[in-house]
């Protein structure tokens, strides 16, 4: 999937602009835009919704899009907010082949914002780990 077959579709200075909005109101953490749009990684154990267990679900916090429930999300250990199921048509899967690793990377089906990567190591019922940051996700309550 190339960057331009997402529904969503801004211009970098577009979506700087909108997650400098949502960092001024608190609604997004610092390295919103460097992680989404710039497939940076927030050092574990430090991203607000790490140790985050209330009832809510998780957004895209570039497009809005509905990624994750809270009653999906586990403590991998990991230092990154884990999940270990998506909902239906929120991701989108693509080979990482950076950092001399070959993993996979999840992005937001709505906008392409990189979220993180998805593991064969997670609990039952699938058994994957979406191990996400982050900086990438806003939490709303039910």
């Amino acid at each position: 999937m190339n960057d331009t077959d997402f529904p969503v579709q801004k211009t970098d200075h577009e979506w700087r602009a909108l997650l400098a909005d949502k960092i001024a109101r608190g609604e997004a953490e610092p390295l919103a835009f460097e992680v989404t749009r710039r497939a940076a990684t927030e050092h574990p154990f430090t991203g607000r919704y790490e140790a985050w267990w209330q009832p809510g679900r998780y957004h895209c916090v570039a497009c809005g899009a509905h990624l994750f429930d809270s009653d999906t999300k586990f403590d991998a250990g990991c230092g990154w907010p884990s999940f270990w199921r998506a909902r239906p048509g929120a991701i989108v899967e693509r080979v990482d082949r950076s950092h001399g690793m070959i993993r996979t990377e999840t992005l937001c089906a709505g906008c392409g914002a990189h979220l993180g990567h998805v593991f064969d190591d997670g609990p039952p019922p699938t058994g994957l780990r979406y191990c996400m940051n982050s900086a990438a996700l806003q939490w709303q309550p039910r």
